[in-house]
Order: structure tokens, then C-alpha cells, then sequence
């Protein structure tokens, strides 16, 4: 299977024309995209902001500055000056202008570049590259299942273990969380409106860099277990569930699942290991020794059938693995579907999760 990353990389040490004729380029893309067909850009840049509109659908954000993307033979390595170059083409400028740039990992032969993005932070310049290459899937030999929650953004359960211990994360993440968010509110009171524009940046500096690792560790134990990670299926976590403002203000402000899961994903295809999404309704609801609908009441779960009692989002992370387990390939075999059942309770056909 193919997969697919993104490799960030600064440009260095620009001279002072080089610099004035990527500047006009850049700020060429931006009034192109505005609408000014009048700007001046390189032919293969100007078909990238026609295929960048047609995304947008002309919804463009007001005092955005949008990367300029460049065509995917940009790139060049071990040149006699500096392992790595990137070509910019320039309107008017005959083979465009080389610069040197620094890569935060290698990007070695087997990975193919498929486009490049030109981004202007104050007076630096910096380029994200996708790369491609093929990757062997792995046959997984268990299941790492995951549930994405609020005090926990990720419980993660394996099969490989006779009886599941838990593995939480997200703690570090919920207390950066708080403290920006109150530090947010006091500056509002204020009215310190570009301090919060600052401190909103930093903000999202340190969390992504805490998914990163959450992320990283995840995929780890998935490798170092050969397993397949199955996730909850995101979709329509956000809506309305009467769980009251605090709950709702960290479900739809606080934590980035989304974020999460495409760090997850990318991390994963990138060694070969199956990722895998299944539906995540009523997997906190049920319990998962007995299948029963359970009571929750904050971190607590208790089942009134069988009298088990558990972490939630522990019992959420089993729901997930067991649903996975019906999507195991055997030997010789395609994917097994699981089977359903018709659950009056739910109104719904929902996968049936065995006992363990």
C-alpha cells in the first residue's frame, strides 16, 4: 500500500534578491487567490490556485494567508553545496531560483514527493513536503483497540493481553488545556485581544507537539505487539448530548480528536500497520462482559445485569476491541465481517460483541 506524510523543512540563509523574488511570487498567490487574475504567477503555480479555489469553493477566510503550492518536481538532494535544495519556479525567471533548505528527517530515495507548500512565518520562510512511498502491510496478530474521551483523549486496550490492562493518556494534555483556556478568559476580561491571538498560537504549538508523542507512543505499541489499531468512528461526536456547558465547552473547544486520530493514522500506514474505524455508538453505554446497557456516572461504570464495575473509558476501549475482532483477516482469508443483532433497546442492527 502507498502511504503518505508530511516533512517540514526551513529555507535558509536567503539572499536579498532571491528573497524579493520569492516575496513577489508569495504575494502574487495571495491576490490571485483574492481574485486578482491580473497577478503574476508562474503557469504550473497558477494551475495550483485554480485547483485550490475549485477546493475552497471560493470560501476564503478574510486576512488568511494561504500556502503556496508548488509542483511536485521541486525537490532536489545531495548537491554538491548542501544535501537539500528546493527549486521554486518564479514568473519571469528562467529555471526559477534554487534555495537551501533544512528538513526536520530525512528524506531518503524510496520516498517520492508529490507537492510542496511555500509558508511565510513573519520573516521566515519554511516548506511542507508530502512524500509518498510504498509500504508492505503487516498481518496483524492482535487488536489495539482506542477510545477517545474527555478526561482520557485516549484509552487504549490489546488483545495480546489475557486480561486487558488499560493504558491512559491525555493527562499532561487536559492540564495545558485548563490553563490556557483560564488564561484565555482572564485576558478577554481585559480586552487584550492580541495577547490572546499570541497565547492561542502557543497554545496550539504545545498541544500538537503533546498528540505527536501521544500519537507516537500508540503507534509504537502497536508495532512492538504487531497489532491493527481500531478507532472510533468520530463522526457526529459533536453533537448536542445534554451533558451540560463545562462538558460541552472541552468536547467541541477543548480536545482535538480529529487531530489525534490523522496523527494516529498517518504514523501507522507509514510502517505498514493496519488502521482500522468502526462505529463507536453505545460503547460506552454497554457493558462489555455482559452487553448489557450499564450506568455511567462520571469515571465510573457499573452494569445492574451482571454487577461488573470499571473505568469508562476502559470499558469504552474493550467495546472497541471486541467490535474489532470481527474484522481480524485469517490466514488465507479475506476480512471476516462480524455478525449482528437486532437490539430492541438500541433500534439499530449494532455488531455483536461476544464475552470474553
Amino acid at each position: 500500500m502507498k502511504a503518505r506524510k508530511t516533512i517540514k523543512a526551513k529555507i535558509l540563509e536567503l539572499r536579498k534578491g532571491k528573497e524579493e523574488l520569492l516575496r513577489r511570487e508569495y504575494e502574487n498567490w495571495q491576490r490571485y487567490l483574492r481574485g486578482d487574475k491580473s497577478a503574476r504567477l508562474y503557469s504550473a503555480t497558477k494551475q495550483q490556485a485554480d485547483r485550490l479555489l475549485k477546493r475552497l469553493k471560493g470560501r476564503l477566510k478574510a486576512n488568511k494567508e494561504y500556502p503556496m503550492i508548488l509542483r511536485r518536481d521541486v525537490y532536489r538532494a545531495n548537491t554538491k553545496l548542501t544535501p537539500c535544495w528546493l527549486k521554486i519556479p518564479i514568473y519571469g525567471v528562467r529555471g526559477g531560483i534554487n534555495v537551501p533548505i533544512r528538513t526536520h528527517e530525512p528524506i531518503t530515495n524510496g520516498m517520492v514527493c508529490r507537492e510542496a507548500k511555500i509558508i511565510r512565518k513573519g520573516e521566515e520562510w519554511f516548506v511542507h513536503i508530502t512524500v509518498e512511498k510504498e509500504v508492505e502491510e503487516r498481518s496483524p496478530g492482535s487488536i489495539l483497540g482506542i477510545d477517545l474521551g474527555i478526561r482520557w483523549i485516549a484509552t487504549t486496550v490489546n488483545s495480546n493481553d489475557p486480561n486487558p490492562k488499560p493504558k491512559f493518556y491525555g493527562k499532561e494534555l487536559r492540564r495545558v488545556k485548563g490553563h490556557y483556556f483560564y488564561l484565555r478568559r482572564t485576558l478577554q476580561r481585559k480586552k487584550a485581544y492580541k495577547a490572546i491571538k499570541k497565547v492561542g498560537y502557543k497554545e496550539r504549538r504545545v498541544v500538537d507537539d503533546l498528540l505527536h508523542k501521544i500519537s507516537r507512543a500508540i503507534v509504537n505499541e502497536a508495532l512492538e505487539t504487531n497489532s491493527m489499531i481500531v478507532l472510533g468512528n468520530l463522526k457526529g461526536i459533536r453533537r448536542r448530548n445534554g451533558r451540560g456547558r463545562r462538558f460541552n465547552r472541552e468536547l467541541n473547544n477543548g480536545f482535538p480528536y480529529y487531530k489525534l486520530s490523522r496523527f494516529i493514522e498517518y504514523k501507522a500506514r507509514w510502517l505498514g500497520i493496519k488502521v482500522l474505524k468502526i462505529s463507536e455508538r453505545n460503547t460506552s453505554k454497554l457493558c462489555h462482559k455482559c452487553g448489557h446497557k450499564g450506568v455511567r456516572v462520571g469515571s465510573s461504570f457499573r452494569c445492574p445485569n451482571c454487577g461488573y464495575q470499571c473505568n469508562a473509558d476502559y470499558n469504552g476501549a474493550m467495546n472497541i476491541l471486541k467490535r474489532g475482532m470481527g474484522y481480524m483477516p485469517n490466514p488465507g482469508a479475506g476480512l471476516t465481517q462480524p455478525r449482528t443483532r437486532y437490539d430492541e433497546a438500541l433500534g439499530v442492527e449494532e455488531p455483536r460483541i461476544s464475552l470474553l
